[in-house]
């Protein structure tokens, strides 16, 4: 009773058997301890968990590794890594599962380079397990997030080579991961590839074309989809919705966000709001994305404001902008990112008194802001690089590449947009802080640490700025290099001095 609740929409039911059970003085065994647990994972139930937990270890159950496997899970699932850690630590023997579960649990964390080890430990017969087809597909979107398209082509061999290929789900991930390190036609050819294409591998190739910015390609894939008899869902239509934001096609958005709940029957929710704002506020209809935002019959999440204040940003609308930080302040959900933003705004229009006011203000409050992240991978190690780095063991050598670097940009005609700089100083001085921005030194490495003519691939955690926009476009010109940088928003594919979005993103 207590396993049929675990997987029925009243798990709470399933604790409360596992009480009574014992109030009975019926001792549960392992199996009866497991699926209580799995009710707690499943109705969100912290409290029953601990308590479960508790008697396991006071029952004696703690060699059973199953069980000790689905506390694992239970502590992963409410975001106590480190609890789901020790319990993996204190294991006396560790399956596959449980492997699987720590490297879940990783990705969950934001760990995702830890879940990468895992599988390199499991994958060389120093963990005592093999990677079974759940480990592959963990890890397959572990490298997607992370932007490791070395990593991920290694473990998409394995599972070639262990008969995995042929799984639509795992098919699924790996157009994902391609599509998320910038390899779109690889994931097309795997698409293309596959027997068996269902809605999920449809949505996955249209957002893969979407972020890489070929918003025809998207559509017409849609299309396509549609003329096999393939229904869309949710994901497939804010799949479609972003191509036509990534690519400014106001008139196509419009068509597919009446067509949803007309023609297919899908009612939109918050993202698909999301993708017209966006799209609205990137063209610099601003005033029709802020109707359509107040239209909505559901309360705006603080995303969607961000989405308007970003549009504000590129845009300089400083009334929308400062009345879009409102709307934020009468959530409780004003972030540093959200004022950085705000900054922009008044930076960009010159209104330096205004800065000066925000980051007083900002100070006060103690809001931190995130520091520009920019990752590498290079021969299956993921290298990290932070705006003015200097933890890099080759910190020196990059520093002096990035000089050079400089040097020849500046020949073929680079200058620093050091409108991109938020303090008001000389222009010298904001040029030197902008040099140092995270995804320069990305770049720096890969042209030091690479033979001439490789791909450089850089993932970044936050927008890439103008003039790093610019100097990758530069640079892939004076180089002969072809640069891929992964922002939080999409793709930008630099090659011969140009970009793929056409400077609009």
């Amino acid at each position: 009773m207590i396993r049929a609740y675990s997987v029925s929409n009243f798990p709470e039911e399933g604790f409360e058997l596992y009480q009574e059970m014992r109030r009975k003085g019926i001792t549960p065994d392992p199996l009866s301890s497991s699926f209580c647990t799995k009710c707690c994972i499943k109705g969100s139930s912290v409290l029953g968990g601990l308590q479960v937990h508790a008697r396991v270890l006071r029952d004696g159950y703690r060699s059973d590794s199953r069980l000790l496997t689905t506390i694992m899970d239970f502590y992963s699932s409410c975001k106590k890594f480190d609890d789901a850690c020790k319990v993996f630590d204190e294991m006396s023997q560790r399956d596959t599962v449980a492997w699987n579960v720590l490297i879940s649990c990783y990705t969950r964390n934001g760990r995702t380079g830890d879940a990468l080890i895992v599988f390199d430990m499991m994958e060389t017969g120093h963990s005592g397990s093999q990677p079974d087809d759940v480990t592959c597909l963990l890890v397959v979107q572990a490298c997607a997030n992370l932007g490791a398209l070395e990593f991920g082509e290694r473990v998409c061999r394995y599972i070639q080579d262990h008969g995995y290929g042929r799984a639509r789900n795992i098919c699924n991930a790996l157009i994902s991961m391609y599509s998320r390190c910038g390899c779109v036609d690889k994931a097309y050819q795997l698409f293309k590839g596959m027997p068996d294409r269902d809605v999920v591998s449809w949505s996955a190739m249209i957002s893969g074309l979407a972020s890489h910015g070929h918003g025809r390609e998207a559509i017409e894939a849609f299309r396509e989809m549609q003329r096999l008899g393939v229904a869309p869902d949710e994901q497939t239509f804010t799949g479609v919705l972003s191509a036509c934001s990534h690519s400014g096609l106001v008139d196509e958005g419009w068509m597919f966000f009446n067509l949803m709940s007309k023609e297919f029957g899908v009612i939109p929710n918050i993202h698909h709001y999301g993708c017209m704002v966006d799209l609205l506020g990137r063209v610099g209809l601003l005033d029709q994305a802020y109707e359509l935002v107040l239209s909505m019959s559901f309360r705006p999440d603080p995303t969607m404001w961000r989405t308007l204040l970003g549009a504000c940003r590129i845009h300089g609308h400083v009334a929308l902008g400062e009345r879009v930080i409102e709307h934020l302040v009468e959530l409780k959900a004003q972030e540093a990112g959200d004022y950085v933003l705000l900054l922009n705004i008044y930076s960009s229009v010159g209104h330096w008194e205004k800065v000066i006011e925000v980051r007083k203000w900002m100070k006060e409050k103690g809001l931190q802001t995130t520091p520009g992240c920019s990752t590498m991978e290079l021969k299956g190690e993921v290298h990290e690089f932070l705006v003015d780095d200097v933890s890099h063991p080759r910190k020196k050598e990059i520093s002096e590449m990035l000089d050079e670097i400089g040097k020849q940009l500046k020949i073929a005609g680079y200058v620093a947009e050091v409108t991109s700089e938020l303090h008001n100083s000389g222009a010298a001085e904001k040029e030197n802080r902008l040099s140092y921005h995270s995804e320069k030194l990305a770049m720096a490495f890969g042209i030091l640490a690479t033979p001439p003519g490789t791909t450089i691939r850089v993932a970044k955690n936050l927008r890439t700025c103008v003039d790093c926009h610019n100097f990758a476009k530069v640079l892939s010109g004076v180089y002969n290099r072809e640069v891929i940088i992964r922002d939080h928003n999409r793709f930008h594919c630099f090659r011969e001095g140009r970009c793929s979005c056409n400077d609009y993103w």
